[in-house]
């Protein structure tokens, strides 16, 4: 089963304590320290239900965020005419993504580059990304630390969050597989009201970490400059074995 379709029905109960705001000012924060032109167009890779899409239209962007899940993409949509939001949404894949334009920047937020769990699978989509940026523009994603992940080692966790009368409870149960740089994630959803237990949903996800010289080969290997690698949102930071979840920001060069 692909992953975010049962598990994207309840995927912003899921992260509504996610601070996309926050996240939209280290977003643009980026585009300011190195872009080499101003951002105008962005690209939202594995946009999920919209939470960076919707709030950087909403500071003047053009935005088109897309992702392989109809589920995520079809909920986003829903709350673009909420918002009245301008942007385009649509179901693509990054591995074969193929739009008749360029970009000023492009973001692929929360884990997305995670998803790509193949030496095949990272060489295609940033070719296809950086086919879709204009020279000297600006790439930022954020991923899994390899360093940290095999210092600190995945474990089970529960995350429960509750929603008017609905509670959503999380049980991640992660298997590593580290001769491959992956981790198996099997999430089981306890969806209840006030009375009952109303829906359960079993998904397994797949993702993969990397690791900052892997991401620098890949990168250079693309024909991106890599200009920073941080603790995730803090341009500031500095990565070593602690920090599991990392920002990085490339250029494509000429």
């Amino acid at each position: 089963m692909k992953p975010f379709v049962r598990y994207g029905e309840y995927y912003d109960l899921l992260y509504q304590d996610k601070d996309y705001e926050r996240e939209c000012d280290f977003i643009e924060e980026v585009f300011r320290s190195y872009s080499r032109k101003p951002v105008r167009s962005v690209l939202d890779i594995g946009c999920g239900t919209g939470g960076h899409a919707i709030p950087l239209a909403m500071r003047g962007y053009e935005v088109m965020g897309i992702d392989a899940s109809e589920v995520v993409i079809e909920a986003a949509k829903q709350k673009v005419q909420l918002t009245q939001a301008d942007l385009c949404l649509h179901v693509m894949d990054m591995r074969s993504l193929r739009l008749d334009r360029k970009f000023d920047a492009c973001i692929c937020m929360f884990a997305v580059m995670d998803y790509l769990i193949t030496n095949d699978d990272i060489r295609l989509a940033l070719a296809n990304i950086k086919n879709h940026l204009e020279k000297g523009s600006v790439f930022t994603f954020d991923c899994w630390n390899g360093l940290a992940v095999l210092r600190m080692l995945p474990s089970v966790t529960v995350k429960t969050m509750v929603r008017d009368d609905r509670k959503v409870t999380r049980i991640a149960q992660p298997e590593l597989d580290a001769l491959h740089h992956l981790c198996h994630v099997k999430y089981h959803l306890i969806i209840t009201n006030a009375e009952a237990v109303i829906d359960e949903v079993d998904e397994q996800h797949t993702v993969r970490y990397l690791f900052p010289q892997e991401i620098a080969h890949y990168l250079e290997d693309a024909d991106f400059e890599l200009l920073k690698m941080c603790p995730f949102g803090d341009l500031h930071g500095t990565v070593d074995e602690h920090v599991w979840n990392i920002s990085i920001v490339a250029r494509r060069k000429g």
